[in-house]
């Protein structure tokens, strides 16, 4: 036994290191020149994505969905709209949790999970389901049925190597997948 104690999920924030790890995880936008200073410009991260700008924004403050004419903005901006969308997205997630405890780390790692795919897919999840249930370690596995973008299965290798349209996602659920089972330890 460790000694932790899980908590509300309503009582938890996001950690610096959980939003430290979005940024991470995410990267930025490609940077272009503009006016002798270097901006982020919107892009499709991945085939079948939608526009996002910054670390991973796909929307702004009032709710308008970044585009590929959208102006470039500073990595301070970025930063802004970032913190602000995880601020909204936190409400939301929360609310999905009613009574749930959990870790810090599973907190962060779910939030990143909604962050990715979205409050809908979170709402509908297995993960969900699970963690309301109390089944934190099927609630860890259901992360691996995540592996699919544009229909397209990231996991697959082509010719024994990483496919170049999505491998990345299927990393970034794996490395979720591992952070969540080493949360489990010592229960």
């Amino acid at each position: 036994m460790t000694g932790r104690v899980r908590t509300l999920a309503a009582a938890l924030t996001l950690s610096a290191i959980g939003f430290a790890g979005w940024i991470a995880s995410e990267g930025s936008s490609p940077a272009v020149k503009q006016d002798g200073a270097e901006l982020l410009a919107p892009h499709i991260p991945t085939k079948g994505d939608v526009p996002t700008i910054g670390y991973g924004s796909t929307r702004y403050e009032d709710g308008t969905p970044v585009t590929l004419a959208d102006r470039p903005i500073t990595r301070e901006r970025a930063d802004q709209l970032a913190r602000a969308l995880h601020s909204e997205e936190e409400r939301r997630f929360r609310a999905t949790l009613p009574g749930v405890k959990l870790y810090q780390e599973e907190y962060d790692l779910y939030l990143d999970f909604t962050g990715q795919y979205g409050i809908g897919n979170w709402s509908r999840s297995a993960m969900r389901r699970e963690l309301r249930a109390g089944n934190y370690g099927k609630a860890c596995a259901a992360l691996l049925s995540y592996r699919f973008a544009a229909g397209y299965d990231c996991s697959t290798l082509v010719n024994g190597k990483p496919n170049r349209r999505c491998w990345g996602s299927w990393q970034r659920q794996l490395k979720r997948h591992a952070q969540c089972m080493a949360a489990q330890g010592g229960q």
